[in-house]
């Protein structure tokens, strides 16, 4: 016995159908939708090893303290190897060395190759109350700097704070800055360390003497 469907069955069957394939496709969709969310992303391209040790070696490291002073005047702590790239995109033509040791090899050899030339005035590097400044060293050191023959140069000491603020804080007074400018450019470099002989020296260096040096810089 063959039993008749109702059209309206059929098309209740028909209707859930539908349906079902809605929800299929609606899950079928959420699927492929969490999958691209959740879709790592793409490794980087590895860089090559000799471009890597190219950008190693093109990275320009300024010595410790290191600072513009003026045009074609540098200052900053003791350069080590790391910082020699750094100086020679300077062209420095001069170093006013402030310590008393002898220049590292190192160093030397540095200098030799880019036709650096050495300026060396030991001035002892002791801690108050025993700081002795001499003088005459630092009046023998500010007229090399402000010899425009010897720049672009560079002044260091050991940390570029003590000997190297001294000489450049007698410089701002040739320069004609106020005192107490000139103290706080010192102790920006000195911070803790900022020593009141220091501060005194530079007080009552006498720029007399060296006032007609300093024509291009003031």
């Amino acid at each position: 016995m063959k039993l008749e469907v109702m059209p309206k069955q059929r098309a209740m069957e028909a209707e859930q159908r539908e349906e079902a394939m809605e929800i299929s496709g609606l899950e079928l969709w959420k699927h492929e939708k969490l999958a691209k969310i959740f879709l790592p992303p793409p490794p980087p391209p590895m860089m090559p090893a000799a471009a890597a040790a190219a950008c190693e070696g093109a990275t320009l490291v300024p010595p410790l303290n290191f600072a513009m002073v003026d045009d074609g005047i540098f200052r900053s702590g003791f350069p080590a190897a790391a910082n020699f790239r750094f100086l020679k995109s300077l062209n420095l033509r001069s170093i006013v060395y402030l310590c008393p040791e002898p220049y590292p090899e190192t160093n030397a050899e540095f200098l030799a190759m880019n036709g650096i030339k050495l300026h060396q005035f030991g001035i002892e590097g002791r801690k108050e109350p025993f700081v002795n400044i001499p003088d005459d060293k630092i009046r023998e050191a500010l007229k090399v700097v402000l010899d425009v023959r010897n720049q672009p140069l560079l002044i260091h000491c050991k940390r570029g704070k003590h000997r190297t603020g001294c000489v450049v804080g007698c410089l701002r007074k040739l320069q004609k800055w106020c005192l107490s400018s000139v103290f706080d450019e010192y102790q920006r470099f000195a911070a803790a360390k900022a020593r009141s002989t220091d501060q005194r020296f530079m007080e009552l260096f006498d720029i007399s003497s060296l006032k007609h040096l300093t024509a291009s810089h003031c």
